[in-house]
């Protein structure tokens, strides 16, 4: 059977420094679920998240009478890879696949999916049925009302921390950090915060940049005028402004989506930008308001493969026990580390390479979460 070769031949590449415990298995493809099957396996190889998974799994599974819902799906595949009596092969993710189309229409259709909606997706509604499960225990039926969702952050009127304390569930421990948007009014000079909460970065791109580069225009100030004019409190008018983001809590897990896809209005479509976009194994943040760099390494990238938004596939490379892996669906491979470095992007308009870093996912190796 051609599965068990792949397997086997993982083993032998791998050979007596397979790590101990581990598994490498490929997911089963059920018609264009490559955008899933990608960002499965760059969460699967996000330890802590993983870990903190089956942990609450083997808390609650004995429940009896706990619903099937998309937490309870991811919970349950987790389990039944770490699970294999084998190392390496094949699981169909069936029943997951299942789920987030059962909840959400936009992944029901056999068309090419986002990976990074996706995830999105996957990560706000684990927070939902969380939030929700924490007020069901508590008996509190108005900590749930859903126009306080926390994908959106804190609202600002109370962030002196009068209000009650949101909840902060594991998935906001791995990856939540706060953005704070400074507005500064170039006529009373007074500056207006506010905070907001992210799970991943969006970073617009340019054509041979870095990341650090996205990072710095991120974090750049710009100016608000003419029709952009910003009301100022203080003076009670619209005034001429600064504005920036600055990253004020750097999150344990930071997940970076590269804009990619972006909308040409002169097309009426979107096109695939195949920007050279550098990112380093070890990324350095140094333009936060924390006190130190925040240093990060590189564990997981999504990969976009083609040279349109709207067919494609996705592929993911993934860093497990100081080996890079290649997922591609059912295919588990070993590849080299230097490898990475093909997935940048094109220095030239056109190029036959289309195999595009997408999402990107950094650990954070101060220690601190």
């Amino acid at each position: 059977m051609v599965m068990g070769a792949t397997g086997s031949k993982l083993e032998k590449a791998l050979g007596e420094q397979f790590p101990e415990g581990e598994r490498y298995f490929g997911l089963e493809n059920f018609g264009n679920t490559c955008y899933c099957n990608s960002v499965l396996q760059a969460l699967y190889f996000c330890v802590p998240f993983r870990e903190q998974l089956l942990e609450y799994y083997s808390n609650n599974k004995n429940l009896g009478d706990a619903e099937e819902n998309l937490l309870t799906c991811l919970a349950d595949l987790f389990t039944q890879i770490t699970c294999q009596k084998k190392k390496t092969g094949v699981i169909a993710p069936k029943r997951f696949v299942q789920r987030v189309k059962k909840q959400n229409e936009l992944f029901r259709s056999y068309m090419h999916q986002d990976a990074h909606e996706f995830l999105n997706f996957l990560l706000n509604e684990l927070v939902d049925i969380l939030e929700k499960e924490n007020s069901a225990a508590k008996g509190s039926p108005e900590s749930s009302s859903p126009s306080e969702k926390i994908a959106n952050g804190p609202r600002t009127a109370q962030a002196n921390g009068v209000q009650k304390e949101p909840l902060v569930t594991w998935v906001h421990k791995n990856f939540q950090g706060i953005l704070t948007n400074e507005t500064r009014c170039l006529r009373c000079e007074t500056v207006t915060a506010r905070d907001e909460t992210f799970l991943d970065l969006s970073l617009d791109i340019e054509q041979n940049s870095s990341i650090t580069s996205c990072l710095k225009n991120f974090c750049s100030t710009e100016t608000l005028n003419a029709e952009d004019k910003f009301f100022c409190d203080k003076c009670c008018s619209l005034q001429e402004a600064q504005k920036r983001m600055k990253i004020k809590k750097t999150p344990y897990i930071l997940v970076i989506h590269l804009k990619r896809f972006k909308y040409m209005e002169q097309l009426s479509r979107h096109k695939k930008l195949s920007y050279r976009v550098v990112f380093p194994l070890e990324l350095k943040l140094s333009n936060t308001m924390e006190d130190s760099d925040s240093e990060y390494s590189l564990f997981a990238v999504v990969v976009h493969v083609g040279s349109g938004p709207n067919h494609g596939h996705y592929v993911s490379l993934v860093k497990s026990h100081n080996h890079w892996l290649f997922f591609d669906d059912e295919n588990v491979e070993m590849i080299d580390e230097s490898a990475v470095q093909t997935f940048f992007g094109s220095a030239q308009e056109y190029s036959s390479n289309t195999d595009h870093g997408y999402i990107l996912f950094y650990e954070s190796i101060g220690g601190k979460s």
